[in-house]
């Protein structure tokens, strides 16, 4: 007995996640932009950052200059049609980095940060976790 394949089951995949330099330069790009409007909001609502999660202006400020940078490189990783794979890695791992300093400064109390800002804090490492999560995951995908 012979088994057929449907048309389906013979087409190569495709789409978004089948592509992984396509995925790959859209997660950088998604991963820029969130970023890029963090680090705005840092820098222009310094005052009421403060008044709502506890980070005080001056390392406010400088974390949204860091952040604002980082997502101009970020972007300028997302522009090659195949991105530079050592650049990849490198937004990666400061992902990650980020990731786990975010955690360790609620955890550690590095900062004066409300209930607000600890909750906030942990749910931007859980973010900028799951984009090198799939930045790693698309750039394994051969991008």
């Amino acid at each position: 007995m012979t088994t057929t394949r449907s048309a389906t089951e013979n087409r190569p995949a495709r789409g978004l996640l089948a592509d992984g330099a396509r995925l790959l330069r859209l997660a950088l790009r998604l991963d820029a932009g969130v970023t890029a409007v963090n680090g705005l909001a840092y820098l222009a609502l310094a005052g009421p950052v403060e008044d709502l999660i506890g980070l005080d202006p001056g390392p406010g400020r400088a974390i949204g200059a860091f952040l604002l940078g980082y997502a101009a490189l970020v972007w300028a990783v997302s522009v090659p049609a195949r991105p530079n794979r050592l650049a990849v890695t490198a937004v990666v791992e400061t992902n990650l980095l980020w990731a786990v300093l975010s955690v360790a400064a609620v955890a550690l109390g590095w900062f004066s940060l409300t209930t607000a800002g600890a909750v906030w804090a942990v749910l931007q490492a859980v973010a900028v976790a799951g984009f090198a999560a799939v930045q790693y995951t698309a750039s394994r995908r051969g991008a």
